[in-house]
Parts: structure tokens; C-alpha cells; sequence
């Protein structure tokens, strides 16, 4: 099975996981990028309030997400660029908690995506003084880009990933993470969309 995954990154408009502003999303074959693609997003009505402490760490402002596509509209898109892939991403849990609550509150199905994080991957194979992406990525041999960007920190996130799996001799996602005593995380139950709860 070779080294193939899809690595995403979500920025926010504030401190609810369900107001995703940008994704990035980079595909890798074979141990190689051979995909990417990033844009913004109108966050989830209720959850679309720019919170002046996540603007000055990504520099997205509302205006700027006006003419965006609203998350339902760019969901599909979003689910067929990643297909059936691992989704890697530096602290994994926050977005995938981006991903399943921003669908949940949209009532948009989510499909069931499994996980590795990078940041746990950077932590079993460089021995820094912080595995924060910008530290981590340059362990990996991708330095200088533009942090908080979130097609740059996919692509981070990719590398990282990449460069583990090289060192180690890895041959996909799963022999990595038994390598480093990782695991690739299970899905958790799919986001049911409200009006099928409310009916159930």
C-alpha cells in the first residue's frame, strides 16, 4: 500500500469549532504532492461572528469571506478531494472537529474520515524545543511559508508526514503509525443531520 493520504487544515472565525472560514487540502501519492487546492468559506450561520484574537492570526476578515461560498455549497467539493483518504492534520482533533461540527450544525452528513496527526508524528521522529508546525515543517526540509495560511500549513502538515514515513522506511500511513506507536484514528460516529434526529 503506498504513502497515500490527504493532509487539511481548517482557520476559524472564532473559538466555535463550527465556524470554519478556510480549508486547505493537499493530496499526496506515492509520498508526493500531487494535488492541492484552498479557499474560503462563509462560516455557519450563528457561528460566523470574526473574533478580533483568530483575525489577527490568520488575517481572514468577514469582508473577505462576503463572496465566499457558504459551507453547505462547498461541502461536496471538500468530500471529493479528500475521497476515501487518512486526513492528516497538526493537532488532528481540532480539525476534525472543524470538519464533523461544522456539518452537524449545517445538517450536512459527514463521511466517516480517519486521522493521523502530524503534530503526534513530529513528536516520535525530531527531537525539538517545540513541535509547533512552523518548527516541525522545518525539521522536515519545508521551511518559510506562510503559517496560519491554511493550504501552506497543509502542505506543512503533508511534508512532515512525508519526510516521517521516508526516514523510517514506511510504506503507507498505517505502517507509520505502528512504527512510531501511533495510531491512525477510527472514525467517530457520522453527524446526523438535525431533522433526522428530530424524527428518529
Amino acid at each position: 500500500m503506498p504513502l497515500d493520504f490527504t493532509a487539511i487544515d481548517f482557520e476559524t472565525a472564532n473559538s466555535s469549532p463550527a465556524s470554519a472560514c478556510s480549508v486547505g487540502l493537499v493530496r499526496v501519492r506515492g509520498g508526493e504532492v500531487v494535488a492541492t487546492a484552498g479557499w474560503l468559506i462563509q462560516p455557519p450561520p450563528g457561528h460566523d461572528e470574526f473574533q478580533e484574537w483568530n483575525v489577527r492570526i490568520h488575517g481572514i476578515q468577514p469582508t473577505d469571506v462576503l463572496s465566499a461560498a457558504t459551507w453547505a455549497d462547498q461541502f461536496d467539493r471538500l468530500c471529493d478531494f479528500a475521497g476515501a483518504d487518512v486526513l492528516v492534520a497538526h493537532n488532528a482533533g481540532f480539525d476534525l472537529n472543524v470538519l464533523r461540527r461544522a456539518a452537524e450544525v449545517t445538517g450536512m452528513m459527514c463521511p466517516p474520515y480517519r486521522s493521523l496527526c502530524s503534530l503526534a508524528v513530529a513528536r516520535k521522529t525530531y527531537q525539538l524545543e517545540s513541535y509547533r508546525l512552523p518548527k516541525a515543517a522545518a525539521a522536515a526540509g519545508f521551511a518559510e511559508f506562510s503559517h496560519h495560511d491554511a493550504l501552506a500549513d497543509a502542505r506543512a502538515c503533508a511534508h512532515i508526514v512525508i519526510d516521517a514515513a521516508r526516514r523510517i522506511g514506511a510504506s503507507d500511513v498505517f505502517a507509520l503509525a505502528d512504527a512510531l506507536r501511533l495510531r491512525v484514528t477510527e472514525p467517530a460516529a457520522p453527524s446526523t443531520p438535525a431533522l433526522e434526529r428530530a424524527v428518529a
